[in-house]
């Protein structure tokens, strides 16, 4: 006889349950009984389409183990059998569940040309984007069974982006549709079962330091495990556009490569305080091109430095001139910025600290039209080898922040203070000077 499997889910388990979109992504927090949610959900799709075929994918094999394979072998009793040679249960009616491993992007070669009806991705954001998108290509089959994908997630990890993107800014691209993907959030106080039996665990998580009781706890997608910029909290970086005063000074920092111009216009105020107010974010263009880009943006304003990296200035082999070069031919006359990662890092933590009590302000604080820059610098993590410098993967990421590294690395000198000469009160020495221009 089979082990007991019909248990009651809780609230957000029925909803994942009932999902039928395309795509379904379930979690956000820990203790929110994913890895059950999944194990019953292939077994109810096992039993109620017979012949359907399933992959259950984790990071590593391990893992898999753990937290699937083991468990299912009872709560699978007498409903499908496990051959350890073939990593796959068979069921009675003649049902597959598979399981697989992706722990770098050369592992997902292997699943090339097969087809699955149904993917589950346990852990999703620790896949990269590039594994989700070759995996999603193995849904396909002649046949009636659901094509989905099942995905759980907590916030962190290598695909945090692709994973918040889809599933909580919902912000789409080409031929992706939103009525494809749902999201299920669960917390573990959705998971009554957990909270009943390790009571310690839940209070653990509320021990824990903001930072991570906000993405433990509360599935904050803003904040994680790993995040480089732990400071940043976009009530206190990001405001309304406003007109920029006149006196302000005015600066210009970018990274370029043919992949991506991030490009930002910044302002100096007089208390040194900097505010990112224009956004130049374009792919594929020739070193003519963002020049002319960068120029259409400055709309005649008068930029006191344009900043940029060091390698800007190498020869290229097929002309003998430098990147820095060809853009003074087109009227931007480069300032070579300081490249040390690791102090420009610790530079624009700096900047990004949140500063007073009541009302909280940066240093540096960003117009909410610069949407890539908001986008990017949250998602920065930790590099797992140099424990001060930032992840460079995944690189789509890194180009606006590493403009922002460049332009506090620039040492900017804030605005001066409007002078308002008074003619009729003017000092004595001023007065005397105003007259002998007469005599000129």
């Amino acid at each position: 006889m089979p082990s007991k499997i019909v248990e009651p889910p809780n609230a957000r388990q029925r909803e994942f349950f009932l999902a039928r979109s395309r795509f379904v992504a379930y979690g956000g927090a820990r203790g929110g009984g994913k890895s059950w949610a999944v194990r019953k959900k292939a077994l109810l799709m096992g039993a109620n389409y017979p012949g359907i075929r399933m992959l259950l994918l984790r990071r590593t094999f391990p893992e898999l183990k753990e937290n699937h394979i083991l468990p299912l072998q009872g709560e699978l009793k007498g409903l499908a059998t496990y051959k350890e040679a073939d990593k796959a249960f068979s069921f009675a009616n003649g049902s597959r569940l598979k399981f697989g491993y992706c722990d770098s992007e050369r592992d997902v070669l292997q699943y090339q040309g097969q087809e699955y009806d149904v993917i589950f991705l346990d852990e999703a954001t620790q896949f990269t984007e590039y594994q989700f998108n070759t995996l999603t290509a193995c849904i396909r089959g002649a046949n009636p069974f659901p094509k989905r994908m099942y995905l759980t997630c907590n916030p962190g990890g290598v695909g945090h982006e692709w994973v918040k993107r889809l599933f909580i800014d919902r912000d789409y691209r080409g031929s992706e549709k939103g009525e494809d993907y749902t999201f299920i959030p669960a917390r573990v106080y959705d998971n009554q079962a957990l909270m009943g039996q390790d009571p310690g665990y839940v209070a653990m998580l509320e021990n824990l330091p903001e930072d991570l009781r906000r993405a433990w706890l509360e599935g904050d997608w803003n904040v994680f495990a790993g995040q480089f910029f732990t400071e940043w909290r976009e009530e206190t970086h990001v405001c309304e556009p406003f007109p920029i005063p006149e006196h302000w000074r005015r600066y210009f920092a970018m990274d370029y490569g043919l992949d991506m111009l991030a490009g930002y216009f910044i302002a100096l105020d007089e208390e040194g305080r900097a505010w990112v107010y224009r956004e130049v974010y374009q792919p594929d263009l020739i070193i003519s091109e963002a020049a002319q880009a960068i120029l259409e943006a400055a709309e005649g304003e008068s930029v006191e430095s344009w900043l940029a990296p060091p390698d800007m200035w190498n020869r290229r082999q097929d002309t003998g001139k430098s990147v820095a070069e060809i853009f003074a031919e087109h009227g931007i006359s480069l300032t070579r910025a300081q490249n040390d990662r690791v102090t420009g890092w610790l530079d624009m933590k700096e900047w990004l600290k949140p500063r007073g009590e009541e009302t909280r302000w940066a240093a540096l604080t960003v117009f909410r039209s610069c949407k890539n820059l908001i986008r990017c610098i949250p998602l920065l993590q930790f590099d797992e080898r140099r424990p001060n410098d930032v992840s460079t993967q995944p690189h789509e990421i890194t180009h606006a922040p590493d403009a922002i590294r460049y332009f506090v690395a620039g040492r900017p000198v804030p605005a001066q203070v409007p002078i308002v000469r008074d003619e009729d009160n003017l000092p004595f020495d001023d007065q005397i000077s105003d007259f002998l221009q007469y005599g000129g």
